[in-house]
């Protein structure tokens, strides 16, 4: 079994709400910072503490690595103990890393993330150098079912700089990036028909989902942009297939959820945060 099949199964049983730990030590309530301890290891006690109160309705987590790496040594031994408490937990978990390099350069960057002390199980990459700067990545899907989630349809503003540009076959960019890996993906799929190669799709407009969705039937999705980006449940159900085949991303809108309820535990408004997203999305799920 694979890691993307077994973020299927767990969207199955828990929801497609994936909790972004992209934590920053200004999104904490004074009263969950405890200033004998370095801001590293604040962070490490306020993501401990959300992951016990949502993993029952959260499908998985995201790790930005770049909150973390930003803290410098502090920060990477907090990134190292989020990522493992999450697996530990037995919850999948995304590290949000985005790299895209080739060669050498690419097989370390697959061997530090998928084994040691920055281990996940799996990680995010950029294409735009081309299929070998995901090739390196390919022996850890086979080996250990371990998963990628490549860019190509994104949720900035700026996605219309290049991804949309058409080409002469009159695709769009985004529509090669998405067709070169799920042809490249053909050969990793899993249990649940899924490839361990999958895209990121951003959520932030309804434009051109059912497209989307019926084009790559066989890759799962993770889709950012709901909440603080202003995405809707009723753009984002139209890129999951029967509520499943995808994740959806949520990081300030949880992290900070205890700021829109007052006198409400920070971890306990976290949790409705989750429980209020999770039904906003499967309602608008339910109507398809």
């Amino acid at each position: 079994m694979t890691n993307m099949d077994k973020l299927y199964d767990a969207v199955a049983a828990r929801g497609p709400v994936c909790v972004g730990l992209d934590t920053e030590l200004g999104y904490l309530p004074e009263t969950a910072v405890d200033t004998a301890k370095t801001a590293g290891e604040n962070l490490v006690a306020y993501n401990r503490a959300l992951l016990e109160a949502t993993k029952g309705v959260a499908g998985c987590y995201k790790v930005q690595i770049a909150y973390y790496e930003a803290l410098g040594l502090d920060g990477l031994r907090a990134y190292a103990e989020t990522l493992r408490m999450v697996r530990a937990s037995g919850c999948p978990v995304i590290a949000d890393i985005k790299r895209g390099d080739i060669a050498k350069t690419a097989e370390m960057y697959a061997k530090a993330h998928f084994a040691g002390d920055f281990e996940a199980d799996l990680i995010t990459l950029a294409p735009y150098m081309g299929l070998d700067s995901v090739q390196p990545y390919l022996p850890y899907c086979r080996d250990q079912g371990k998963g990628v989630f490549v860019l190509c349809r994104t949720s900035n503003p700026g996605r219309v700089d290049f991804e949309y540009q058409t080409l002469a076959d009159g695709r769009t960019v985004y529509t090669l990036v998405g067709d070169a890996l799920t042809g490249l993906g053909a050969d990793y799929k899993g249990e649940r028909g899924y490839s361990s190669i999958g895209l990121v799709i951003g959520g932030t407009t309804g434009e051109e989902a059912a497209e989307i969705r019926a084009r790559y039937q066989n890759t799962f999705f993770l889709i950012p942009g709901y909440g603080a980006q202003g995405g809707k449940a009723s753009d984002i159900a139209r890129y999951l297939k029967n509520g499943n085949g995808g994740v959806v991303n949520s990081s300030r809108s949880i992290l900070m959820a205890w700021k829109k309820q007052p006198g409400v535990a920070y971890d306990e408004a976290a949790y409705n945060e989750c429980v209020r997203m999770k039904e906003d999305i499967q309602g608008e799920c339910d109507k398809l």
